[in-house]
């Protein structure tokens, strides 16, 4: 039997201590119909009997609190709601008790901002880790000594488990399902939950509102400028002039209050003015890429495919209830 610890945190996000539970008590079902034995031994664990989440409206009954817990094969911290600094500080007393059953053998799975509290274990260091979308900036500033995955839906660091934002976390819960049954196994789970298996990246879903959480009053002009005048050729030598600031010196600044590149954050205003393009009007590729700028097809799309993980044709037909599907 495979012992799946699912951490009930305080602030958790409920749908994601109930899914994972459902998902693996579910999973036992469907090994018994194919004439094979259960495999995982579910329980609830948290620092107290009853933990009260969304102010009280859902209340959790825990199977264990912490120290009752003798051995895990799995641990699973669910999404955390509201601020996550006050999330975390409320779950200090779970953060040695993951670190002790990891060093037991236990592995370890975070789903979406759940990332906040498995990074705050220094288990992370030096390793990737995927989390929700919107968080990004929080998470880099929080935890520099630990790369986000930027896109991903999942990340696999050797037993250490992460997945990208709100409901990707399925994937997860897939991934590792069929890790500890069988392809077969997690392609019904996936039929019936109605789950996407093999979808591997979250940029499609990412609105890109642009970094400006920082002080750096010339970095914030010159992001200002460009949001404006996207659609122009700009330069990097042109923005670092624009602000009086010396070339080397911009680009160090604008990386670092930013997480992008110039090129790159000039790329990725571009690609979403585009979505939005695409996402509420009837023109053609070559009437958007223009429009936003580009001038080489296969540059923008090779771009696009990069940013959001669908080609311009794909998102336009996905999120386009009056798409035109040729091109």
């Amino acid at each position: 039997m495979k012992k799946v610890s699912i951490l009930v945190p305080e602030s958790a996000v409920m749908e994601a201590v109930a899914d994972p539970r459902y998902l693996f008590t579910a999973a036992n079902q469907f090994l018994q119909s194919a004439g094979k034995p259960p495999l995982f031994e579910v329980e609830l664990v948290g620092q107290q009997r009853v933990v009260l989440l969304h102010d009280g409206i859902f209340a959790v009954h825990t199977d264990k609190v912490l120290e009752e817990v003798q051995q895990t094969d799995l641990i699973v911290i669910p999404a955390l709601f509201g601020d996550m600094q006050r999330a975390v500080a409320k779950n200090q007393e779970s953060i040695p008790w993951i670190i002790k059953h990891h060093h037991r053998g236990a592995e370890v799975a975070s789903l979406c901002v759940g990332a906040f509290l498995f990074a705050s274990t220094g288990l992370l260091k030096g390793k990737k880790c995927s989390t929700h979308w919107a968080f990004y900036n929080e998470f880099r500033e929080t935890f520099p000594d630990v790369e986000v995955a930027d896109g991903s839906i999942i990340t696999d660091e050797q037993g250490l488990y992460s997945s990208g934002g709100a409901n990707s976390y399925w994937n997860l819960l897939l991934y590792l399902l069929e890790k500890y049954t069988d392809r077969d196994t997690a392609i019904l789970a996936a039929k019936y939950f109605a789950i996407d298996i093999d979808r591997n990246n979250q940029s499609a879903f990412a609105m890109f509102s642009g970094q400006k959480d920082h002080k750096d009053q010339e970095i914030l002009k010159a992001q200002k400028f460009i949001e404006v005048n996207y659609a122009e050729k700009i330069s990097v030598d042109q923005l670092a002039d624009s602000v009086v600031v010396s070339r080397r010196s911009f680009e160090r600044r604008f990386k670092q209050a930013t997480g992008n590149t110039v090129v790159e954050y000039l790329q990725r205003v571009k690609i979403e003015a585009a979505k939005r393009s695409f996402e509420s009007s009837r023109k053609n590729i070559n009437e958007v890429m223009y429009d936003v700028g580009y001038t080489d097809t296969k540059a923008f799309r090779m771009v696009f495919k990069k940013i959001t993980g669908l080609t311009p044709i794909e998102y336009r037909n996905k999120y386009n209830k009056e798409t035109v599907l040729v091109d």
